[in-house]
């Protein structure tokens, strides 16, 4: 796994600052080796930071330098702004691990010096973070490209967040009917009133903000943060139903299938999570006596990246909710809005059993009606755990 450097105080400062201001950026060290061949490495954080604001898609781009993209890009120093452009490739050579580099950038670094990289309107924004500091130019009373570039996302930034949560505020107090009588049914419901659709990809719901909805009188539940497939290339077993021929239960009906939650706390029907942290993954392990059979495994970096491509900023919408008639009602109580999940606990969580995956493999509702997959893999995170990978957030009452 890439690791970057520890950062120093200024760049924490600098990001805690964008932060608060409502900006999402990503981050590059700048290696030695990078500096002196003129590449670098386009980490898992970073490609989902291009897809997710429109500047990139690696995983749709051909390798060779014909399939080479090349992105605008302002350098920005408390004295000038340097147009130029970013490379973003994939060679030949390897399995053509994604790259990228800054055009001209020689100029304006050292080896190791951090950069932060902004997307605004289909561009980048590249800015020192070792060098500069950021609230100082911003807050300077001379007008400079950092303080006139960053005040402009920011206004754009919270924006979004004002007009969605004017939208709740608008509905206080008023009652609405679920579409349907199912867990899934409030969310479906506030997703219809926003005009959004059904949201089956991987991306967030508004504008760049996820939806999360929770029945208040459940404060225990918990919070359902994405669900992500095993890699199958990786996986000792290369399908959901190799997995439940193996180790699954059969239900009254006489159906085979596997429909439990998974930690690394304890095992569950013989089967527990692993965080091996010197290869990178998540494993899946059924436990024995003797030992374990190793089951399914994920990429902790492929985690990482949906976790900061699904929350980067988030909704989580509380509700007051009855049922009558066998129908469900509900109205807003309260939002916790977060922002930039804190990647660096995501492990420790998984590891303490505070992030846990629901397994739903071959339903017997999917094997009834005759239908093909509707397996699911779901990462859930307990209540408590909450500050500990969003520590950034703010509560609305509505």
């Amino acid at each position: 796994m890439i690791h970057m450097r520890p950062f120093t105080p200024q760049e924490l400062r600098n990001q805690q600052y964008l932060v608060n201001l409502g900006i999402s950026f990503t981050q590059v060290q700048i290696t030695e080796t990078g500096l002196k061949k003129g590449i670098l490495d386009a980490t898992a954080p970073m490609r989902a930071y291009f897809k997710e604001n429109s500047i990139h898609d690696y995983e749709l781009q051909l390798q060779g330098p014909d399939y080479k993209y090349l992105v605008p890009t302002h350098i920005l120093t408390f004295q000038s702004e340097l147009i130029t452009q970013t490379s973003l490739y994939r060679p030949v050579t390897k399995k053509g691990d994604p790259r990228l580099w800054i055009y001209k950038l020689q100029a304006y670094t050292q080896p190791d010096d951090i950069h932060i990289l902004i997307a605004y309107n289909g561009e980048l924004l590249v800015i020192n973070s070792t060098k500069e500091d950021i609230k100082q130019a911003v807050e300077s009373v001379l007008l400079n490209p950092i303080k006139e570039y960053v005040l402009s996302i920011s206004d754009q930034a919270q924006a979004v967040s004002r007009e969605l949560l004017q939208h709740f505020r608008n509905a206080s107090g008023q009652w609405f009917e679920s579409e349907i009588l199912a867990d899934t049914g409030i969310g479906r419901t506030i997703e219809t009133l926003l005009g959004i659709p059904m949201n089956s990809d991987k991306t967030a719901d508004y504008k760049g903000i996820e939806l999360k909805s929770a029945r208040g009188n459940n404060p225990g539940a918990r919070k359902n943060l994405f669900t992500q497939t095993p890699n199958w290339e990786l996986s000792r077993c290369k399908s959901g139903q190799e997995i439940v021929n193996k180790y699954g239960y059969f239900t009254e009906e006489g159906l085979k299938t596997i429909q439990t939650t998974v930690s690394a706390s304890h095992p569950t029907r013989d089967l527990q999570l692993m965080v091996n942290e010197l290869d990178g993954l998540l494993e899946l392990q059924h436990i024995r006596e003797t030992g374990h059979d190793d089951v399914a495994v994920w990429q902790l970096l492929t985690l990482h990246e949906r976790l900061l491509t699904k929350h980067h900023e988030t909704f989580w919408i509380n509700v007051e909710n009855r049922i009558e008639n066998n129908k469900e009602y509900f109205r807003y109580d309260n939002i916790i809005h977060t922002k930039n999940p804190n990647i660096g606990q995501f492990d420790v969580l998984l590891g303490q059993g505070m992030i846990s995956v629901d397994l739903l493999i071959c339903r017997p509702s999917f094997q009834k009606s005759g239908r093909t997959g509707g397996d699911t893999y779901s990462f859930k995170l307990k209540s408590k755990a909450m500050p500990l990978l969003f520590p950034e957030k703010i509560v609305y009452t509505i």
